[in-house]
């Protein structure tokens, strides 16, 4: 069910004006088919050094899909994870973890991953 808030601009210089518009909030879900495509994505980048990836889910009962905080994923094993994806807005955001910068903003989830390793996954049909 989508919310749909109305917003009224305030009055200014004596001008009397108020401007209606309907903002639907939008925001990334993680959806199954991300799932599968994230643990193919791990099984094929293992031989490039990806060890292991969390997802940490934010609970909501009136989602239909699962909504994630963020992704942590780690390389080489080391103890601390290298990158971390999260839906912002209408992006999934990719974070180099270990030095907390954005190294960029894509428009679907196997991008923000191939931001990441760019590996060759074949999709199931």
């Amino acid at each position: 069910m989508l919310k749909i808030a109305l917003h009224q601009i305030p009055a200014n210089n004596n001008l009397s004006v108020s401007v209606h518009s309907h903002v639907i909030p939008m925001k990334k879900n993680f959806l199954p088919r991300h799932y599968e495509y994230l643990m193919r994505w791990l099984e094929v980048g293992s031989s490039m050094g990806l060890c292991d990836v969390d997802i940490s889910p934010r609970f909501s009962a009136n989602q239909e899909h699962d909504t994630i905080d963020y992704i942590l994923i780690w390389v080489r094993e080391k103890p601390d994870p290298a990158y971390m994806i999260k839906p912002i807005g209408t992006k999934w955001v990719v974070i180099d973890h270990l030095r907390n910068y954005q190294l960029g903003q894509y428009k679907n989830f196997e991008d923000a991953l191939l931001r990441i390793r760019p590996l060759n996954i074949s999709h199931k049909p």
